[in-house]
């Protein structure tokens, strides 16, 4: 059935999937072939795989499920495949996103519960015992860490820690962005005046990254004032288009696709001003994921959007 998430394991070079028939995968590349082979993670869920996460490490990977539970998998040496332990309860509703702590054992997670929670993923025999964190100090398996909603009570579409783990960021249906700071018994909520974020990252300590139903993601800065809506990213200068595949490739031999170009090309044409026609109309799409660039710092990062663009944005310089 359909697949909901994937997740990128870029140290190992593993694939992991989840889809909505119950199942996960984990994909290993073999070169002699040229080709990704899977295998079969042992997640027992009774409902769809809705989210999917790689531990920092990548000795885990945890999959999120409509079965009010969290499947915490890893490799089994004794039986050669991916087996899970499941976190459960208090999650009264399906979730729909996971962030790994910096330390690979806490995990927080958010749903159509209305709540988000940081457990316990500690799992004998593959974690080291981690060191005290703000979360607490003795974190056997599902330990409850915390339990926070939002000001108005809206589904959490998505979590984040913070780059030394000591805060979570959280958005939520009800237009809100909401920081839990543990150490200081502290929650602060910024309601937003756009429509429901839905992918949150936090970047700094000082700089959160969000976005939602528009076509370019926005920043909150830390300042005197607290957390505040600062920017929203520019757009890509006019003129600038992605480039296109290569005339002999098979998906330019697609009649599919052809169809659509001209039917994008016909739309793109239509428009009298320059800086309109430039960008075509799949620009204004909706945003479905951030995800963090792999390179030195933590300035870049790349969006995916329903208009099947993938776009790499830079917080110095504000752009695409």
């Amino acid at each position: 059935m359909i697949v909901t998430s994937l997740d990128w394991a870029p140290k190992t070079n593993r694939i992991a999937s989840c889809s909505q028939d119950k199942n996960a995968y984990v994909w290993n590349y073999d070169a002699s072939s040229s080709t990704w082979k899977p295998t079969l993670v042992h997640l027992r869920l009774e409902r769809a795989a809705t989210f999917v996460r790689w531990s920092h490490n990548e000795e885990k990977f945890a999959v999120a499920s409509g079965a009010r539970s969290i499947a915490v998998c890893y490799f089994g040496e004794d039986n050669d495949w991916w087996v899970s332990k499941h976190l459960k309860k208090p999650i009264a509703s399906t979730v729909l996103s996971l962030c790994w702590h910096p330390n690979d054992v806490l995990i927080a997670c958010g749903g159509t519960d209305m709540k988000a929670r940081v457990f316990s993923g500690f799992i004998k025999g593959v974690d080291s015992k981690p060191a005290p964190t703000v979360w607490g100090e003795r974190l056997p398996f599902g330990t409850i860490c915390g339990e926070y909603e939002s000001e108005f009570c809206g589904w959490v579409h998505d979590v984040s820690f913070s780059p030394d783990g000591n805060q979570l960021a959280f958005v939520s249906h009800d237009s809100t962005l909401t920081i839990i700071d543990p150490l200081n018994n502290s929650a602060t909520s910024v309601l937003s005046k756009d429509l429901p974020y839905k992918r949150i990252l936090w970047m700094d300590y000082d700089k959160i990254v969000v976005s939602g139903q528009d076509s370019t993601p926005s920043i909150y800065t830390l300042g005197g004032n607290g957390w505040e809506l600062s920017s929203v990213f520019k757009k890509p200068k006019a003129g600038v288009r992605a480039s296109s595949p290569a005339p002999d490739s098979p998906l330019m031999r697609s009649s599919a696709f052809n169809m659509f170009k001209s039917m994008d090309s016909r739309s793109s044409s239509g428009h009298s001003n320059e800086d309109e026609s430039s960008a075509s109309v799949v620009d204004q799409s909706p945003i479905t994921d951030l995800r963090f660039l792999v390179t030195e710092g933590n300035s870049r990062f790349s969006t995916s959007s329903l208009g099947g663009k993938v776009k790499v944005y830079d917080i110095l310089t504000n752009q695409a």
